[in-house]
């Protein structure tokens, strides 16, 4: 059967489109981890780390670190409904959101409140939400006030007794109903207590046998590892994450944040 015209243009076409659309997917890639793995705030007191490995070339977890300029610091960690390129423009648009709110906002729960309102018509056209876990964290004193779209509440491992749950706080993730208020609590974090937040691509990684990571296992790990620095244990929680699924595909975007106390911090 002869070629027709617009057969041969569009095979002539498809090998430069494809190579334009990967090199616009790698862009878009390195502007995200630009973006995510900026340089983290420094503290007088206290430290911080956070990564975020997608899935995809690009994905839609998300993390933030916003100094309020009195020595307190908002924190941020998100988990965007679905994955690649279009949860990749939904964490762009939440993260526009955060920086507007953070810097207008007296608290985490009204950020979380402002965050809301100004992108749930969005994520509503879009069939999408956002769970996202808010808190501001004072190190000189050790206050750690926190607010809740959603989210997985965080592991906190305290130096003389292990594991301990913060008080929950539950709340609707952004773009699930309009006009939510978002409640606070607020706890301390104690001298060398170990704040760890989380998506949950880390407890639902799976290996080959279909079982997954879950939370007991991480809670271990961050116990064994408490008293090393933010990025050690960073980087031994994805060591273990790798060890545990063995080279399989990663299903999930993986994101954390860790929040190392030091100083003279009250006590709960």
């Amino acid at each position: 059967m002869p070629e027709t015209k617009s057969q041969s243009f569009d095979e002539s076409q498809s090998a430069p489109m494809h190579k334009a659309l990967q090199r616009e997917i790698q862009l878009a890639r390195n502007i995200q981890m630009k973006l995510l793995n900026g340089e983290k705030p420094e503290l007088p007191t206290g430290e911080v780390s956070g990564i975020s490995i997608p899935a995809r070339l690009i994905g839609g977890d998300y993390f933030d670190f916003y100094p309020l300029g009195d020595g307190r610091i908002r924190i941020l960690i998100g988990d965007v409904m679905g994955k690649g390129i279009p949860a990749a423009m939904l964490m762009i648009l939440t993260r526009g959101a955060f920086r507007s709110a953070a810097g207008a906002a007296q608290g985490p729960g009204q950020t979380l409140t402002m965050m809301n309102d100004a992108i749930y018509k969005d994520l509503r056209k879009l069939g999408s939400f956002v769970t996202i876990f808010c808190a501001d964290w004072e190190p000189a004193t050790g206050t750690f006030v926190y607010a809740n779209a959603g989210h997985s509440m965080p592991i906190v491992v305290r130096s003389d007794v292990g594991t301990v749950t913060l008080p929950v706080l539950k709340g609707v993730m952004i773009g699930g109903l309009p006009g939510q208020i978002y409640k606070e609590k607020t706890s301390h974090i104690q001298r060398d207590d170990l704040v760890f937040l989380y998506t949950d691509g880390i407890v639902e990684a799976q290996n080959a046998q279909g079982e997954m990571f879950k939370l007991d296992r991480l809670s271990g790990i961050l116990v064994e590892q408490s008293r090393q620095t933010a990025e050690a244990i960073q980087n031994a929680v994805v060591e273990k994450v790798n060890e545990f699924t063995k080279g399989l595909p990663q299903k999930d975007d993986i994101t954390m944040v860790i929040l190392k106390a030091d100083g003279d911090q009250r006590g709960v």
